[in-house]
């Protein structure tokens, strides 16, 4: 099954996508709420990347206050998934997205990348450990949106 990590930013969305049997993750694209005159229009473009990839489930990062709360953010983006859903018939799942930036931004920094494209990129990389996360878990603890 072909899964799509989604890392939500108010300025830049990840993006991050399995391969068809969800054992392998890549960096996929980085969405910026700037490119688009509305959010609206993010969402629309942010869903039809989705079908485009051929997308079977999605699953977006769901960032939660290190106590387990949410916060504003994380029911930004409880709205935004609720939002895709109605676009798309695919299953959603959550996955808490602890850390998922600073070990972004660790791993492209070992890696080599300059600080300019470390930015550039650190919202799919984010995205690629949410996905990859959520597909390490035993599929029992997979929480559906």
């Amino acid at each position: 099954m072909k899964f799509v990590g989604i890392d939500y930013g108010l300025a830049r969305t990840g993006l991050a996508a399995s391969d068809p049997e969800g054992r392998m993750v890549f960096p996929l694209a980085t969405l910026r709420l700037a490119d688009f005159p509305s959010r609206h229009l993010l969402l629309d473009a942010l869903a039809q990347r989705l079908i485009a990839e051929g997308t079977e489930a999605v699953v977006m990062g769901l960032p939660l206050l290190p106590d387990g709360s949410e916060s504003l953010t994380t029911r930004q983006v409880r709205n935004v998934t609720e939002r895709l859903k109605r676009r798309l018939p695919l299953p959603f799942y959550y996955m808490s997205e602890e850390l998922s930036s600073e070990e972004a931004w660790v791993d492209l920094r070992e890696a080599g990348l300059t600080r300019k494209k470390r930015k550039d990129v650190l919202d799919q990389q984010a995205a690629v450990r949410i996905l990859s996360s959520f597909l390490a878990l035993d599929r029992q603890k997979w929480s559906r949106a």
